[in-house]
């Protein structure tokens, strides 16, 4: 058995983040500093950006690309199995559009290190203040779709400021490439007895960031994957 040594990464999946992408990682470096005690790295996944995502990226971390742009899922299932092949105790991941704030990293670090949860949401909904009303309809929705079908109650089934312990690094593997694979981790992580936890974030949109989330045809074929998975599961 591989030793899973004291470190963490964080996970940035991008795709044509260039606008954007610098500023990001700065800010997360910057409160990569405050963090005592576990060596921090930082992974960008360029998920086939056609844009300089992957040439700003290098300056500021490590990076690994995708040759032909895949979905968010995807990229996130790269930077998954890349904590798992290199043997990190604690993985984060983060959106790349300026949409969470680095200082919200901090508190899923935090939970992860203190407790024994394995997977923890950031949840933009347990004070949405900030956040576009359809956004907040919309979330809702799939929240009750995921409690419904698959069992698992949480408020902000759609995060993407995710933490993962060891356990669950091991345990989740993700099969969707698209946006529904934030609810096929809640799923997989309920159906395998892991500990689930949510802290409130700060909801940060921007023109820029609104234009980047996600649209009501994402939000069917979220709700239709979710039923397929149950159809499985039976």
């Amino acid at each position: 058995m591989k030793r899973v040594n004291k470190k963490l990464l964080i996970i940035v999946p991008a795709f044509n983040e260039e606008k954007v992408i610098e500023e990001t990682l700065k800010q997360i470096k910057k409160e990569i500093k405050l963090i005592k005690n576990i060596k921090t790295d930082l992974l960008v996944v360029n998920d086939g950006s056609k844009d300089n995502t992957r040439v700003l990226s290098k300056k500021h971390a490590k990076e690994v690309s995708h040759l032909v742009n895949m979905g968010s899922g995807a990229a996130t299932r790269t930077g998954l199995k890349y904590a798992k092949r290199n043997n990190y105790k604690y993985a984060i991941t983060i959106d790349a559009d300026g949409q969470h704030s680095p200082k919200d990293m901090l508190k899923i670090i935090n939970n992860l290190i203190k407790t024994d949860n394995d997977l923890v949401i950031g949840s933009r909904l347990i004070n949405s203040s900030g956040m576009p009303l359809n956004r907040i309809l919309g979330n809702n929705i799939l929240n009750f779709i995921t409690r419904v079908l698959l069992g698992v109650r949480v408020t902000d089934s759609q995060s993407g400021l995710k933490g993962f312990s060891r356990k669950a690094i091991d345990t989740i593997e993700i099969k969707t490439n698209g946006y529904e694979f934030c609810a096929e981790i809640i799923w997989k992580a309920s159906k395998n007895n892991l500990i689930i936890s949510e802290v409130p974030i700060k909801a940060i949109y921007t023109e820029y960031s609104k234009a980047k989330g996600q649209s009501n045809i994402n939000a069917l074929r979220i709700i239709k994957s979710i039923i397929v998975q149950k159809i499985k599961e039976v």
